[in-house]
């Protein structure tokens, strides 16, 4: 009786066993033929490398999207934890060419003396805009407020607005005027409000941590310890950009490489320079508003000059410049037409400004993206990524142009394609990707420019 345990596991072992394995071996791949033998389609595309999709094959694919999946759902789990890490990542890449400017060009022989040096620069110009720009921007929102409480009450001016709009537009803004959240939002202590709001959605993270607290301190925690992230990274940014291709397997840090040379070299315009020109853009717009009296005209040009990180936006701030054009003429009596022909005077120098001056001298040949895909990548990276991906659409759609000439054609990218970035003579070229695999080698300086020695012959 004592053996009767032992000879059940005996029999009963190859029984259950032996039909899971011709399970697995045979009936399984049969049942899922329909399903990954379409994918052998793709084998007859002139870049591929004809490797048929075999049952094994295709669990292994099935494990590795399981895999990618769980990391996309790890990150979004940790995705408060991580903003904060993201955005000093971002301010990084950005202020990284001021600290080799003060490293290199002023001599200043420690990286974390230039680090210092760089932040102190950052942090006190942006306290001076801003204590020059918010008691205005206060006075215009007080102001605003005023004049759309004036035309909800008072029916002259309504009546004057009726020279220059239609009916329905009219009907629609005063239906607007007379929402009450409106008016409330325009007081002083709701926008301090909307600030605390918006730091709270900027620092999800830090803001959970201290959820029961609505103080000042807080805010200051959270700014603190982006400030401490990106401390940390401008300082090893040299030692993280030259090694970490060391991560990769030996076998994919050639591809690796280059493209993330492509993206550098697309960042570098779309993002610095465009951003570059955006500033000055929006610089010279609220200028020009200020001047000719437009109100809340600085934070409209700021605002516009915002919209010109992504092409032909810039169109949609014209809108609420008709709309603070029509206040400004019921206010002092001046003609609408008039005051639309002033901000349409400030949009057309800044526009000519940017197109004949700043654009060659900053930007250079960017992309010779038709315009139709240009505005087919905004919409399809708009719609994927939201306000994110109209900032980065250009450059990740030149990046995959390049990518499939480059590794799936084994051809060079259309000329028009190459970034030049004008001004920036002094940035490594990666023009040799493909006769260089090797990172690591040191090319013969005399065959760097496709210069061929002559032979010597008899």
């Amino acid at each position: 009786m004592n053996r009767l345990p032992h000879i059940f596991t005996r029999i009963g072992t190859p029984l259950f066993f032996y039909p899971c394995k011709q399970f697995y071996a045979y009936l399984w791949p049969q049942a899922l033929k329909p399903v990954y033998q379409p994918i052998n389609l793709y084998n007859m595309l002139p870049f591929t490398t004809n490797k048929p999709y075999t049952f094994d094959r295709f669990v292994r694919l099935l494990l590795a999207l399981a895999f990618l999946y769980g990391i996309f759902r790890i990150l979004n789990y940790l995705s408060d934890v991580l903003i904060p890490f993201a955005v000093a990542l971002i301010m990084a890449y950005l202020l990284n060419p001021l600290v080799v400017f003060v490293q290199y060009r002023l001599r200043v022989k420690k990286r974390g003396l230039s680090v210092m040096l760089t932040l102190l620069f950052v942090l006190g110009l942006l306290a001076g805009v801003f204590s020059l720009l918010i008691p205005r921007l206060v006075r215009d929102v007080q102001h605003m407020g005023d004049m759309v409480t004036d035309y909800v009450n008072n029916s002259a001016l309504q009546q004057r607005v009726q020279q220059y709009l239609p009916e329905n537009l009219q009907q629609w803004i005063t239906d607007f005027a007379n929402r009450i959240e409106i008016s409330e939002l325009l007081k002083i202590e709701n926008i301090e409000k909307a600030g605390t709001l918006l730091a709270q959605k900027v620092l999800p993270g830090i803001w959970g941590i201290f959820s029961g607290s609505m103080s000042v301190l807080t805010t200051l925690l959270g700014f603190t310890v982006i400030l401490m992230y990106l401390v940390f990274m401008l300082l090893d940014y040299p030692k993280i950009a030259g090694k970490w291709h060391t991560l990769l397997p030996a076998q994919f840090r050639p591809t690796a490489i280059a493209v993330a040379a492509d993206v550098e070299n697309s960042m570098n315009t779309y993002f610095r320079a465009q951003a570059l020109i955006a500033l000055i853009v929006g610089i010279i717009t609220a200028i020009g508003f200020s001047i000719i009296g437009l109100p809340m005209g600085v934070a409209l040009g700021l605002f516009i000059g915002l919209l010109n990180m992504v092409p032909y936006l810039q169109i949609v701030g014209f809108i609420p410049a008709v709309f603070f054009a029509l206040l400004y003429s019921l206010d002092t009596g001046q003609s609408f037409w008039v005051m639309m022909g002033l901000v349409l005077l400030v949009q057309v120098i800044g526009q000519i400004i940017q197109d004949v001056f700043l654009t060659p001298k900053i930007m250079g040949d960017a992309t010779g993206l038709n315009p139709a895909i240009i505005i087919l990548s905004l919409s399809v990276w708009g719609k994927l990524l939201g306000i994110l991906g109209l900032i980065i659409a250009l450059p990740l759609t030149s990046v995959i142009i390049g990518y499939y000439h480059r590794f799936l054609q084994q051809t060079e990218p259309p000329p028009l394609l190459a970034i030049e970035t004008a001004g920036n003579q002094d940035a490594p070229q990666n023009n040799n990707t493909n006769d260089n695999p090797n990172p690591n080698k040191q090319q013969n300086p005399d065959t760097e420019n496709n210069t061929a020695i002559p032979e010597i012959t008899d």
